[in-house]
């Protein structure tokens, strides 16, 4: 049942995150390729305005992909922190007596509960991450 929920899980957010590049990162990736490209086009520039020129042009792109693998690790990390907290419940359980059957249910049981309310978490971080996306897009035009 645990592997369920990890396997949903991580459909979500797999979903969410081709959704995310399809939608944006994708247009950001190809504005920056003309942008540098132009850049290039440049004849009277120096090696050095060039350079910085393209730098420029990747400014918004690594800004999106770092609010991105940010957002996704600090996501990972309240679900790990949620998991670790299950087995140390489950251990505690195990240490005062607790039938291994018993311990092993538990211990399912607070894991699907991390994931199902890690799963309605994925809506919000899914706006939350489209907005800054936007941000960054609209301050890049």
């Amino acid at each position: 049942m645990a592997e369920e929920q990890q396997a949903r899980m991580q459909n979500a957010v797999d979903s969410m995150v081709k959704d995310l590049e399809r939608e944006s990162i994708r247009k950001m990736q190809g504005r920056m390729f003309r942008c540098s490209a132009q850049c290039c086009e440049n004849i009277g520039a120096s090696m050095q305005q060039v350079h910085l020129c393209i730098e420029r042009c990747h400014t918004p792109l690594s800004q999106a992909q770092s609010l991105v693998t940010s957002e996704l690790e600090r996501f990972q990390d309240r679900l790990a922190r949620c998991t670790l907290h299950c087995n140390d419940k489950a251990k505690d359980s195990f240490d005062s007596g607790s039938k291994e059957a018993q311990v092993k249910a538990q211990l399912e049981g607070c894991v699907i509960k991390c994931a199902e309310e890690h799963m309605s978490l994925i809506p919000s971080m899914t706006r939350k991450l489209k907005d800054a996306l936007a941000d960054i897009e609209k301050k890049a035009q």
